[in-house]
């Protein structure tokens, strides 16, 4: 199935006056229609940039300044914010981690869900209102009928999360861009919300990309996984395998941090030292200071996305070249 959503090669810089810094660089990957993308990594990693991108929100300063995003085929990185605008909402919905920055306090609920279908879809106001009461009572708004003209105030945070989703949701986009969308939800709640991703992208052929840190609902809402790490795509892969068997030493050591369920350990993996600033990347591998596999090579050159055994991964230890160098010494 050809792709919805094609990132090719993406660079974001942010023009200081010490010089320009690079947040992402040459960051690519594809979601078809129907698939869950979990996009995980530290703070800072580059996550939420990379969506901010791809929705065209992306904070002044910060602008794209390399490679192309493209949707059902077209590209949208070049759309003025007019134009953009019109496919916000309609073509591509946002789930933000802080609803507040997306609900407007002066209108209720009802309101707002209602003028998001109305101005996106063929349907009058009645229809819209009916659809926007379904729509709070999926994401689990008790009593929607009686809320859905409450104002934001008066719901509680996960409540106004949940309210956020339903207006991602309710113009029917097919592309969704979650940021942390799970992060203010307590554990049931959390657990519904993720069943109503996956039942939209199963049931709408709706593509999803998800950021979030927790490899938890990674591993329950996606059907792949790119984990990043300064500003690029480390690895990306089936979530089971990235997850059973990371192939990128940082995607290893992220995956070692996380408590197994079947047996007790006195002591989780951990990654030592912490992710460079955008101002002190080193050179080669940003990941090279802290990695326990490191070789001169990752000191000097920046490796590109290279076949793992069950992903891609921007790691020296795939290259084919030092694979067959390594099996001529062997056998010598």
């Amino acid at each position: 199935m050809p792709a919805l959503l094609e990132v090719r090669d993406l660079v974001v810089e942010f023009p200081t006056r010490r010089g320009t810094l690079r947040a992402l660089d040459k960051v690519s990957f594809d979601i078809a229609p129907g698939e869950v993308l979990g996009v995980v990594g530290e703070s800072g990693a580059g996550k939420s940039m990379t969506g901010a991108a791809i929705i065209g929100l992306l904070e002044p300063p910060g602008r794209i300044a390399g490679g192309t995003i493209s949707l059902a085929g077209k590209r949208i990185d070049n759309l003025s914010q007019k134009e953009m605008r019109r496919i916000r909402g309609k073509r591509i919905g946002a789930i933000f981690q802080d609803p507040l920055t997306t609900l407007n306090p002066l209108y209720t609920v009802g309101q707002q869900l209602v003028e998001t279908m109305t101005t996106h879809l063929p349907i009058g106001p009645g229809e819209a209102r009916k659809r926007a009461i379904g729509w709070l009572e999926t994401v689990g708004i008790p009593a929607a009928a009686q809320r859905i003209d409450a104002y934001p105030h008066q719901f509680s945070g996960g409540m106004r999360q949940r309210v956020v989703i339903a207006l991602a949701l309710c113009a029917e986009p097919e592309l969704i861009v979650a940021d942390e969308p799970t992060t203010a939800l307590d554990v049931s709640i959390q657990a519904q919300v993720i069943a109503v991703l996956k039942a939209l992208a199963r049931d709408k052929g709706t593509a999803m990309m998800l950021i979030t840190h927790d490899m938890g609902v990674i591993a329950e809402t996606s059907d792949r996984v790119a984990v990043m790490y300064a500003g690029r795509v480390a690895e990306i892969g089936p979530v089971r395998d990235v997850v059973k068997t990371p192939a990128h030493p940082y995607s290893a050591g992220l995956m070692g941090s996380i408590p197994p369920m079947s047996h007790r350990v006195d002591r989780l993996a951990q990654i030592d030292g912490s992710m460079p600033r955008l101002t002190a990347i080193p050179q080669g591998c940003a990941y090279n200071p802290r990695c326990p596999h490191v070789f001169d090579r990752c000191r000097v050159e920046r490796p590109e996305l290279l076949p793992a055994p069950r992903s891609q991964a921007a790691c020296w230890l795939f290259d084919p070249v030092r694979s067959k160098h390594e099996g001529e010494r062997a056998h010598a």
